[in-house]
């Protein structure tokens, strides 16, 4: 029991709305040590959970076995709790303008069931004010109170890294941030009690909302550097990789390579910052260039493979291109956002019969967002050109020989993450193209 000033919260009555990429690991850490509230409208979601499945494979069966998560897709059950985390998406549109409908609703959902001194939680990616000027009017109509005087809120920017096992929840340092001072010691002292790395407290809510938007715009700009970069020296017939490899021998030269940059973080993040700067009448000029740098390198890719083909005199139209990997990253399932997608629609546009493989996507998930049916390993075959698009392990784990057996004469592959071995498969008679 922790009692701060005129506020007395039990931090055993958590609950954690969203059971997501981000959710569900911090419900389970939370699950450890006390009783949590795990709630999602997904029924679906909820069912697997219950009988031990994770189908974003963040949570293994054994954890799920041993965590005191009880969860449900019944509102009222959040009565029970008077600490409320709130884990839901926050996307963009497809006019890149940030989309809150999700996190709205859920604040619906959380003001209908809210008490006299409750505590609301944020950790969905928003712009700086969003959740004093879009969160907390919901809150207040839905429940009828008042914020900073029947309830309080704060905001906890979410740090998950999906299908990286370790930076995980409990090992990364949390940022915190509260209404008052006295709600932000109660914040900091439930998210300490399981975040081993410990926390930081930031003293007011828009500057923390403001430390998550940067550490993804800063990545964003970085990897648009390189991915000119890589432009530049693809004119120039200079390989990437070895420039970068050389420059990277000075100490502080950062390790940032090309590649398509997508997911729920790198490629929304900064959209929501230039949101806001243009509500206060700003024109944010390098963000939105990197943006661009970067929302441009799936069709790039594409053309280049095109430009393989056609120097390898064969036609363009109806020729047979295999795509190695969909998920937005390596050894995650996680289909959202991806930038593959942009290869394959560039290359659908030149009539190209397109194969993809994935060993971690979900074929039905697949075919119901991109309307594309996943292919076998055994059906890339008689390829005019075969596409590295993301380094799963299991692909990193085949010999040079198992690609260019795929390919026709001559053989075309596409390294976009300049991770295969370009001497070995020059062994085997293939023609490497890296990003």
């Amino acid at each position: 029991m922790f009692k701060k000033g005129f506020i007395v919260i039990d931090i055993r009555k958590i609950s954690v709305i969203g059971l997501g990429y981000v959710g569900l690991p911090l419900a389970v850490a939370f699950g450890r040590k006390i009783e949590v509230i795990g709630f999602d409208v997904n029924g679906k979601r909820i069912n697997d959970l219950k009988q031990y499945k994770d189908e974003t494979g963040e949570v293994s069966a054994e954890e799920l076995k041993n965590t005191g998560v009880f969860f449900t897709s019944n509102p009222e059950d959040l009565k029970k709790a008077n600490f409320h985390i709130v884990a839901v998406p926050t996307p963009v549109d497809n006019a890149k303008r940030p989309d809150l409908t999700i996190l709205l609703s859920a604040s619906k959902i959380v003001g209908e069931q809210l008490k006299k001194g409750d505590i609301v939680v944020y950790e969905s990616t928003v712009y700086p004010g969003a959740t004093e000027e879009e969160c907390v009017p919901v809150l207040e109509q839905a429940s009828g109170l008042k914020c900073g005087k029947d309830f309080f809120i704060g905001y906890s920017p979410e740090r998950i890294n999906p299908g990286d096992k370790e930076h995980s929840f409990t090992k990364i340092i949390k940022v915190v941030s509260g209404q008052t001072p006295e709600v932000l010691d109660i914040i900091a002292d439930v998210y300490g009690s399981v975040v081993e790395a410990g926390v930081h407290k930031v003293s007011s809510i828009k500057a923390a909302e403001a430390a998550k938007v940067i550490e993804n715009t800063q990545r964003d700009l970085n990897i648009a550097l390189v991915n000119e970069l890589a432009l530049i020296f693809n004119h120039m017939d200079i390989d990437t990789e070895e420039v970068l490899a050389a420059a990277g021998t000075k100490w502080n030269f950062l390790p940032f390579k090309p590649g398509l940059v997508g997911g729920h973080c790198i490629g929304v993040d900064p959209y929501y910052l230039t949101h806001k700067a243009s509500m206060l009448g700003l024109h944010p000029q390098v963000i939105l260039a990197g943006r661009r740098t970067n929302d441009n390198m799936g069709k790039y890719i594409a053309e280049q493979t095109i430009k393989q083909i056609i120097h390898s005199n064969r036609q363009v139209k109806e020729t047979r291109v295999g795509i190695l990997g969909l998920t937005f990253k390596e050894d995650c399932p996680d289909i959202r956002n991806t930038r593959v997608i942009d290869i394959y629609s560039e290359l659908k546009s030149y009539c190209a019969d397109i194969l993809v493989h994935d060993p971690t996507a979900d074929a039905a998930k697949t075919k119901r967002e991109y309307g594309i049916d996943l292919c076998n390993w055994d059906d890339l075959k008689d390829l005019d050109a075969l596409i590295f698009a993301v380094a799963h392990d299991e692909y990193l784990q085949k010999p040079s020989i198992e690609f260019a057996s795929k390919l026709k004469e001559p053989k075309i592959l596409i390294d976009v993450k300049s991770k295969l071995n370009k001497e070995e498969l020059k062994k085997h008679g293939v023609h490497v193209w890296r990003l």
